[in-house]
């Protein structure tokens, strides 16, 4: 299919940043410095984009540097999201390296009379017949990469690669392990001070009156815009000392804004919302229902609870402003940081340096605002500006509340025959850049600002928000699947791994459970009997497989799952078996998972990533939930927000079914939605109860005996 930009077509990012040198540079001390637009987030995507340009370009891995995404020079390539930075940057880079390889051995071979088919590289160096005629090196200053990639360049095939496939040490690990100062945390620059924000008490509350005191420590001063109220000082303690006692100052116009957490769900279903069709067919001379079904299916707000909190780092020059930023898009950031600053963007620098982990849209572009916002005050002084535990559990946009409904009918012979979904909640994106209003928190409260606008839902050409995963991949001749977005959303809600994958996919294999039972099948077998797709089938068989599933044996209080999804239903195959014990609380001791990301790049990577998301996917399923009253969030602690610890994490084992010779597909996220319903399977054969309350705590569990 031709571009909509009549452009020749470029693999992944690359069709959009075609100028070569936005992503290589050749330097003559025999060092290349790659530019990707994606950030590292702690899933170890530098280390695998550096091998697949160590391979293009045959050159050591240890000649690569990778250089962080800055609005000045990187290749814009949107937000780091949804599993995309290989398939959309390492496809990207891949190409851009053949490109590069191509135009530097054309210009060896003219220079020196060597034909182009007998020369070939060794780690940087160029060989002919007689021996070496070149390098990158020696060609480094020729600007030979001021050019467009061209797309009749071409990769190496799959057999060829010898760095990408292989399970290559992290390269950002080292000075994690060793403590190095590599977060954006530990950036300190000369005259840097330190600030604090003064959050409101209630959400929405404006900033009636700021009482007269004595001095703050150590000088301290504030800051204030509007309904932004923050401190400065020159030592952090004091800046949090002050910030304290501004908070005591200050008098707070408040009202209740939150619906009754009690009746989350009823509030769900009577919010003011849009309607869609996700997908609907009809079947002809569809076979008569025998059995049906019917669930609801509710989650409360889940949050990202990133051990270390959000930071940003600011500095204002004249009319331009630099920031350091954990933010997932740098340009994204940009743009909005100029809607609230009222500046053009091409006075914003955002330079991206690493932070605490999270997937999904987390307090990391929030607290930059909040630095841009309090470095203005002092022009020429960077200001570092560091969240609380209470500000990232209570102030960061929430994972939303979902309700999905299910209606499920299966012939006599136990096939699907028909499958009604209606899925509520609010939209799963309020990330900078992307809607008219910015969406920033402190911008809904400086002087003229504007409330952060209800979220919205990815299309679901690239994923969808709340209906990922919700239309069943197994065979079903009369489907409909509906969504409601609310078009109020009292707590901010944007995008967090896996966005409406976990409950959808929760609901469709929770389903699947019951409707093989009551045909009197097993588990496993029924899921296969509807899978038309061969490599959905075969990572099934393989988790089922590597549980000893069909000879398991049954114990008092223990019991077993199984949950299957393809993220996206377009990307990774990923299947579960989990295991659990239910004591005093449901807990999980085994996960067994297969999954098929096609071309690994560095499989110990990609394992590292299916385990974590899988270990992300107990904690919600077991543990997590916003709590809040009708002003303000209340699990602000780890006490009130409890997450999985050390000592519940359970053995996990991980099979790739390694397939080089298919497109790469990311893995951060396949994991958890199937470990979720594979949990919930497993809490069923254990107590013969099903959970259609997140999370599976013993509150919620003895809800759904006291119903059943």
């Amino acid at each position: 299919m031709k571009p909509e930009d009549g452009r020749p077509r470029l693999p992944g990012s690359l069709h959009t940043n075609r100028r070569l040198s936005q992503w290589i540079t050749f330097h003559a001390d025999g060092r290349v410095t790659i530019r990707p637009g994606k950030v590292e987030l702690g899933q170890g995507i530098l280390t695998a984009l550096a091998q697949i340009a160590a391979d293009e370009l045959d050159v050591s891995l240890g000649r690569i540097r990778v250089q962080p995404a800055a609005t000045p020079d990187s290749p814009n390539e949107g937000v780091t999201s949804g599993s995309l930075s290989v398939q959309d940057c390492g496809t990207a880079l891949r190409h851009a390296c053949a490109n590069a390889r191509a135009i530097h051995l054309s210009v060896a071979a003219q220079k020196t009379g060597v034909p182009l088919e007998a020369l070939r590289v060794e780690d940087g160096a160029f060989l002919g017949p007689a021996g070496p005629v070149g390098s990158y090196w020696a060609q480094a200053d020729d600007a030979l990469l001021e050019c467009e990639a061209s797309p009749e360049a071409r990769p190496k095939p799959p057999a060829a690669r010898r760095v990408a496939g292989t399970s290559a040490p992290r390269l950002d690990l080292p000075d994690k392990v060793f403590g190095a100062a590599r977060f954006v945390h530990d950036l300190r620059l000369p005259g840097m001070l330190h600030a604090r924000v003064v959050r409101p008490p209630a959400r929405g509350a404006r900033l009636a009156e700021l009482r007269e005191g004595p001095p703050l420590p150590g000088g301290a001063r504030v800051v204030r815009d509007g309904s932004f109220l923050a401190v400065l000082a020159e030592a952090e303690h004091d800046a949090e000392a002050a910030a304290a006692r501004i908070a005591g100052r200050a008098r707070w116009e408040e009202a209740d804004t939150l619906p009754d957490e009690g009746a989350l769900a009823d509030w769900l279903r009577e919010a003011p919302h849009e309607h869609s069709v996700v997908v609907e067919r009809v079947a002809n001379g569809a076979a008569q229902a025998a059995h049906t079904v019917r669930g609801a299916f509710f989650r409360p707000p889940v949050a990202h609870a990133s051990v270390g909190t959000s930071c940003a780092v600011a500095r204002w020059s004249g009319e331009t402003v630099e920031v350091w930023t954990h933010s997932q898009g740098v340009y994204n950031l940009r743009t909005d940081l100029a809607k609230v600053l009222r500046v053009a963007p091409e006075r914003i620098i955002v330079r991206h340096a690493e932070g605490a982990g999270c997937y999904g849209h987390n307090g990391a572009d929030d607290v930059a605002l909040d630095a841009a916002l309090v470095a203005r005050a002092v022009p020429g002084r960077p200001v570092r500006v560091l969240w609380s535990r209470a500000e990232e559990l209570g102030w960061s946009p929430f994972s939303p509340a979902m309700l999905v409904e299910v209606e499920a009918s299966a012939d006599a012979a136990g096939n699907l025959a028909s499958w009604r979904c209606g899925i509520i909640g609010n939209g799963h994106s309020s990330r900078p850049g992307r809607l008219q209003e910015p969406t920033l928190l402190s911008g809904a409260y400086v002087e003229g600002g504007v409330p952060v606008p209800p979220s919205i839902n990815p299309p679901l050409a690239g994923g969808g928000g709340a209906e990922r995963n919700a239309v069943p991949l197994y065979r079903v001749p009369d489907l409909r699947v509906a969504a409601r977005r609310l078009t109020e959303m009292p707590l901010r809600t944007s995008a967090l791994r896996g966005l409406g994958a976990p409950v959808n996919v929760w609901a469709i294999e929770s389903t699947m459970d019951e409707l093989a039972a009551r045909a009197g099948a097993d588990p496993v077998e029924y899921r296969l009997r509807h899978l038309d797709d061969p490599r959905a089938a075969e990572v099934v068989r393989a988790a089922a497989e590597m549980a000893g599933w069909a000879g398991r044996a049954r114990r008092e209080g223990a019991g077993m799952g199984v949950g299957f999804a393809r993220y996206k239903n377009a990307a990774a195959w990923c299947a579960v078996v989990a295991e659990v014990a239910a004591e005093a609380t449901v807990r999980a001791t085994r996960l067994w998972i297969a999954a098929d990301v096609g071309e690994a790049i560095n499989p110990d990577g990609v394992a590292n990533q299916v385990e974590g998301g899988a270990l992300h996917g107990v904690s919600m399923a077991l543990k997590e939930a916003v709590r809040f009253d009708r002003r303000r969030v209340t699990s602000d602690s780890w006490e009130t927000y409890p997450i999985l610890r050390f000592s519940e994490v359970p053995a996990v084992e991980v099979r790739l079914l390694q397939r080089p010779d298919e497109p790469p597909l990311g893995a951060g996220e396949c994991a958890l939605a199937p470990t979720v319903a594979a949990l919930a399977g497993a809490i069923r054969d254990a107590l013969g109860v099903r959970v259609r309350a997140m999370p599976f705590t013993a509150e919620n569990i003895a809800a759904a005996m006291d119903a059943g």
